[in-house]
């Protein structure tokens, strides 16, 4: 990342007058400061956001150290806070990286283990029919020997106990066949919870627990192929920035987790909810439009009011409004196309909404 720091610094030297005063802001041409700033707050954000979708387990710890620097710049952009940040993002990006590295092996060598029991599950198994076929040999060795016997009483007499000792044998190798299944039913079970939980983890969004937006897109297309009815709803939160700006991304974070919860209060049972990204999410409904926008309305109505958020000063209690556009799936339509229908009604919706809200503040 570029410092900004070396920046601001070059440009305070040639910016001062000859007789070495010095200036309290450098005078950039243009003022550029303020966008360079912002542009350095964003990189930041954004590098939060992209630690959570590579690695959802250490994620959300890596974004919210990069949210407190993020915060820190937007009330104190001096030189020194500059440097601070660049140097603290920097370790945080390298301790992240050599944790997240870590994370991945640990998981491998889990996946590794599990193949490594199979193999000596499977290895046993053989060993086991090995010596069970040489049982049954020796067995088989004793009812030939019988065809040379004359005796009657004898021959009974040794073909009774060639059947006990066939018996014994084929008990034997139930038996053991039982315990080694079994004990490799329990460890396959225990790494299939284990890889189920990861894959459960994988699916989440990691702020407000609802689903993510790869796992949103492949519900989408499981239901496109199987050509059932299908609806989707886009939310966006109005003014969603200007609560970031005004009271800080703890107190926007805190918001989007309650919208969350409002969300899938108000969601039945069938909808799938996730989160599409920012302040952006997405509902899935196995009905047609008619029935669908019904269900909207009534979304709608649940989840815009009164919020409470913690920020920089304390409690703050917010008006949330939002935007929905809702498209429902034509035939021969892929995923992409239906996502931008509903994108754009959302937009719509969205102008429509802040042209009202302009016509009544005249």
């Amino acid at each position: 990342m570029i410092s900004i720091k070396k920046y601001l610094d070059s440009t305070q030297i040639e910016s001062g007058v000859q007789s070495g005063s010095q200036y309290n802001r450098p005078r950039i041409e243009g003022d550029v400061l303020p966008l360079a700033l912002e542009a350095y707050r964003s990189a930041l954000r954004e590098m939060g956001h992209c630690s959570v979708e590579a690695c959802p387990a250490l994620g959300p710890e890596m974004k919210q150290g990069l949210s407190k620097l993020e915060e820190r710049l937007s009330v104190d952009a001096s030189p020194a806070t500059l440097e601070f940040t660049q140097t603290s993002a920097r370790e945080k990006l390298q301790d992240w990286g050599r944790r997240t590295a870590s994370h991945y092996r640990e998981k491998t060598g889990e996946v590794r283990e599990l193949l490594l029991v199979m193999a000596r599950t499977a290895e046993s198994v053989g060993e086991r029919d090995q010596r069970c076929a040489g049982q049954i040999n020796e067995v088989t060795t004793q009812l030939e020997s019988i065809a040379s016997l004359e005796d009657l009483a004898e021959i009974r007499l040794s073909i009774v106990k060639s059947a006990a000792d066939l018996k014994t044998s084929l008990d034997r190798m139930a038996a053991e066949g039982k315990e080694a299944m079994a004990q490799l039913r329990a460890e396959v079970s225990q790494y299939q919870i284990k890889l189920e939980e990861a894959e459960e983890l994988s699916s989440r969004d990691a702020l407000t627990g609802l689903r993510n937006r790869p796992w949103v897109e492949s519900q989408i297309e499981r239901r496109i192929a199987a050509g059932t009815e299908l609806s989707v709803a886009i939310v966006d939160i109005d003014a969603f920035k200007r609560v970031n700006d005004e009271y800080g991304h703890i107190a926007g974070d805190e918001l989007l987790q309650h919208f969350a919860t409002e969300l899938k209060s108000a969601s039945r049972s069938t909808d799938a909810i996730g989160r599409w990204g920012g302040d952006e999410f997405v509902l899935l409904l196995d009905s047609g439009l008619e029935v669908a926008t019904a269900q909207i309305d009534r979304l709608s109505a649940w989840v815009c009011g009164d919020y409470k958020v913690n920020s920089r000063n304390g409690a703050v209690k917010l008006r949330v409004d939002a935007s929905i556009g809702l498209a429902e799936h034509a035939a021969g339509e892929t995923m992409k196309e239906l996502l931008v229908r509903a994108d754009t009604a959302m937009y719509f919706r969205k102008a429509a909404s802040r042209a009202k809200g302009s016509g009544s503040r005249r």
